[in-house]
């Protein structure tokens, strides 16, 4: 950001403690003025069967997820009201389609979708523009750091990175969808084909989920 003249500032946060988003808000007003758009991008994942699965992990999914973003959407909206800015949620196509094995993290995402869908109608009169970005499987670090049955850390992605998109082709797709105030971004081929599929055979997206997921590396179903 720097590099290319503007200023950046950093401010640490919780994103599961409300109060601490709250303390950062005020912080990052205070420091670079009212905010304009928000970005909610702060995640965590996890892989494991639901029947192994320690509850406290589904918690803390959902907290990270969803409640950092019901937080930092709260905090925030009141600057982004009165500059009719944007708030911007990073879902996944996991909004729209379950997958085993994933299931704190998808039911994280439905929510955020849902959560997003109706806020976005409260303010639409507002002038404030809503957007849900669904990427598809994108090269980043939330697969090493996924969580298993007990809480520890994954360690390592089961899936090729190498031919994922990259974050920064995610990113300069947000940016354009951002600029032109749209609704919903879907990326990637196999993700808008997983959402269309959802939609018109879902019980056949089943067994060809089911087929993926199994064949990943140390795949739970094995």
């Amino acid at each position: 950001i720097e590099a290319q003249g503007g200023q950046a500032h950093v401010v640490s946060l919780d994103v599961t403690d409300a109060l601490s988003i709250e303390a950062a808000v005020e912080q990052a007003e205070a420091e670079v003025g009212p905010i304009d758009i928000l970005i909610n991008n702060a995640g965590i994942s996890m892989r494991a069967l639901f029947q192994d699965l320690d509850l406290e992990v589904f918690r803390k999914v959902m907290d990270t997820n969803f409640w950092g973003t019901v937080y930092a959407t709260k905090y925030c909206l009141p600057a982004i009201l009165a500059a009719k800015g944007s708030i911007i949620g990073i879902s996944s196509i996991n909004g729209y389609r379950g997958t085993p094995a994933r299931t704190a993290y998808t039911a994280s995402k439905y929510a955020m979708n849902g959560f997003f869908e109706s806020l976005r109608t409260e303010v639409m009169k507002k002038g404030v523009h809503v957007l849900v970005v669904a990427p598809g499987f994108t090269a980043s670090n939330i697969r090493n750091t996924a969580l298993t049955a007990d809480g520890s850390s994954q360690g390592e992605s089961p899936r090729d990175e190498s031919k994922m998109m990259t974050s920064e082709e995610v990113a300069t797709h947000i940016l354009q969808a951002t600029s032109k105030r749209k609704r919903d971004l879907v990326l990637t081929t196999q993700g808008k084909l997983a959402v269309f599929l959802n939609k018109w055979i879902p019980g056949i997206l089943d067994g060809i989920v089911y087929k993926q997921m199994a064949k990943e590396k140390d795949s739970p179903f094995n």
